[in-house]
């Protein structure tokens, strides 16, 4: 079943500190009190999962992380546990830091002095999203002795060394059992390889309001975006009202792409799906396929003539199609003379089509009056995007937006942290992938489902959006042993639940 809804909004580590000011001037938390706040959410936790632990070793960095450190092992003192508290640095005079500490009546050792034994939880309080370069080396020989007792780390806000806003971790950085962040995630708790060092992730509510939060260009892709969205047909609706979706198969020996892709846009609520056909291949496309209807197709007017005529309203194009310039042809075509509401989706086969001449599809897109989704992934995208996948400043967003901007186009930057991103700056990091997609075929329905739903004129945005999310709560469902064929039967099951108006993760 789908689960409870949560907030969606992602803060970027400047952003969080922007509202931890706000939330400051507006009240009723001064600094410090946001700081006890953050401290005691921490030590509940803590308490709750790890009531039999023989001792707590918190690990406290100088700036507002280590302050939270500082309060955790105070109330933890307070609560009759074992704690042992080991200092990077001390905080800076006036500080809330340096209240905490103040505060705390166990007393710090020099943390290079640290090691853990078996029957330790450590604490992470060292540095936080607001970590803006990598930790030095003198970090690594606790990290490893951490790593090599083997026992449960759970980090304060990110674990230490990790970029809150790329999710990199260029310098040592322990791994995390669990962290426990504030008031929002971070860029750095989703993307990865930042998700897989938190371990479970826990934001903790410490008193900041969502008038002080507002709405974020920046969302975690969860339903309550886009559920309301989502095309319910009516009661007096027929199949083209449901919108018709084109998908180009390429030659016989590489159907089975277009094929997942036709499926994929019916079984998301595409009222008519049509394979468009090769001569050569139409035999093999009608021998396969019963509900989905196959077209010959010879040239780019045989083309036009049919969108034009069946009122297509999305085409997928890409998948196992084979022929580049032919590919391209057709691609520019659809973009010059498609009018809205036309949304063309490229996967596959069009990144290597267009990898010597990207700017004649961006230009295209940028002159269209239909609509361009990209659904590449990493090494696809470097095809289409060689400069900005190069440049090791970006985080996967940034990388997204810049291509949305350049290719006037919704770009879905498909991994384990999918992310999309649409020309006006808008993005989502995507967070319930799941290791099961990683199979030949799945990219192909996921392009189906989303020209399934933008045929019913979901905007692009909010189509990729649902797509993404659809496609990897089947492929969570499904498990072990999924291939792309599961995928489009297990999408009405959650298009069901999502119109029944289930509450949504």
């Amino acid at each position: 079943m789908l689960r409870a809804a949560m907030p969606h909004e992602i803060l970027t580590p400047d952003e969080m500190g922007a509202v931890d000011r706000a939330a400051i001037e507006a009240g009723p938390f001064d600094g410090y009190g946001l700081m006890r706040n953050a401290g005691a959410a921490i030590a509940a936790e803590l308490l709750r999962r790890y009531a039999g632990a023989a001792r707590f070793d918190v690990l406290a960095g100088p700036g507002n992380n280590g302050g939270d450190g500082y309060v955790v092992a105070r109330l933890l003192a307070e609560a009759g546990c074992l704690v042992g508290l080991w200092a990077q640095g001390a905080p800076r005079a006036g500080s809330d830091a340096a209240k905490a500490a103040a505060d705390c009546p166990v007393a710090a050792k020099p943390f290079g002095d640290y090691r853990p034994d078996s029957e330790s939880v450590v604490v992470d309080a060292l540095y936080g999203a607001g970590l803006a370069r990598p930790l030095d080396q003198a970090f690594r020989p606790v990290f490893r002795a951490i790593e090599g007792a083997g026992v449960p780390v759970v980090a304060v806000d990110l674990p230490s060394g990790l970029s809150g806003l790329t999710g990199r971790a260029d310098g040592p950085c322990p791994k995390a059992d669990l962290t426990i962040t504030f008031a929002r995630k971070k860029p750095g708790h989703l993307l990865e390889p930042g998700r897989s060092l938190c371990g479970e992730l826990v934001v903790a509510d410490i008193g900041i309001p969502q008038r002080v939060i507002g709405s974020r260009a920046l969302n975690e892709n969860l339903p309550a975006l886009w559920a309301a969205a989502l095309p319910a047909p009516s009661t007096d609706t027929h199949k083209y009202a449901r919108g018709h979706v084109a998908v180009f198969s390429g030659p016989p020996t590489a159907t089975g792409a277009a094929r997942l892709s036709a499926l994929a846009a019916a079984r998301a609520g595409a009222g008519a799906v049509t394979v468009l056909s090769p001569p050569s291949a139409l035999q093999v496309n009608a021998a396969h396929l019963t509900s989905i209807m196959v077209r010959r197709v010879e040239s780019v007017s045989d083309v036009a003539d049919f969108v034009s005529e069946r009122k297509v309203r999305a085409a997928v194009l890409g998948p196992g199609f084979g022929d580049f310039d032919r590919l391209r042809e057709t691609a520019l075509a659809l973009l010059d003379t498609a009018a809205a509401p036309f949304t063309l989706v490229l996967d596959a086969d069009a990144f290597s089509a267009f990898k010597d001449a990207p700017a004649s599809l961006f230009i295209s897109a940028g002159a269209s009056k239909a609509r361009l989704v990209l659904t590449p992934h990493e090494g696809e995208f470097a095809r289409l995007f060689s400069d900005i996948a190069r440049d090791g400043t970006l985080s996967k967003v940034e990388k997204a937006r810049k291509a949305a901007v350049r290719a006037h186009a919704v770009v879905v930057l498909k991994g384990p942290d999918t992310v999309v991103a649409d020309p006006d700056g808008h993005a989502v990091i995507n967070s319930n992938g799941s290791p099961w997609l990683a199979t030949a075929g799945s990219g192909d329905v996921l392009a189906g489902i989303v020209a399934g739903l933008a045929a019913q004129q979901m905007n692009p945005f909010d189509a990729a959006c649902a797509a993404v999310w659809i496609h990897a709560e089947a492929g969570r469902r499904f498990g072990p042993g999924l291939i792309a064929e599961d995928l489009p039967g297990i999408v009405p099951g959650v298009l069901k639940e999502l119109f029944a108006g289930a509450a949504v993760r």
